[in-house]
């Protein structure tokens, strides 16, 4: 198994995606960045941590390639949108 570590704004939308996906073994939502430890989904919200929403994907690089991951998530997730989110 390997892992990717991505941030796109809100990460339900993220998340979502690539639990549908073949080779993926697990997404879970988390933070980072930020100096407090343990921030709640309300205060990283609220823009005073400084973390950013990312998530966690492990995944089996024999039926998923970190290419199509990146595809995934830029299919999601749009950049030039305020928060960066899709």
């Amino acid at each position: 198994m390997e892992q990717a570590i991505l941030g796109g704004g809100c990460f339900w939308c993220v998340e979502g995606a690539y639990k549908r996906i073949k080779g993926i073994q697990s997404a879970l939502p988390g933070y980072a960045g930020g100096p407090r430890p343990n921030p709640t989904y309300e205060e990283v919200c609220s823009g005073a941590t400084g973390h950013a929403e990312i998530v966690i994907i492990d995944y089996d690089p024999e039926i998923i390639s970190f290419d199509t991951i990146l595809e995934v998530f830029f299919t999601v997730h749009d950049p030039t949108q305020l928060n960066r989110q899709g």
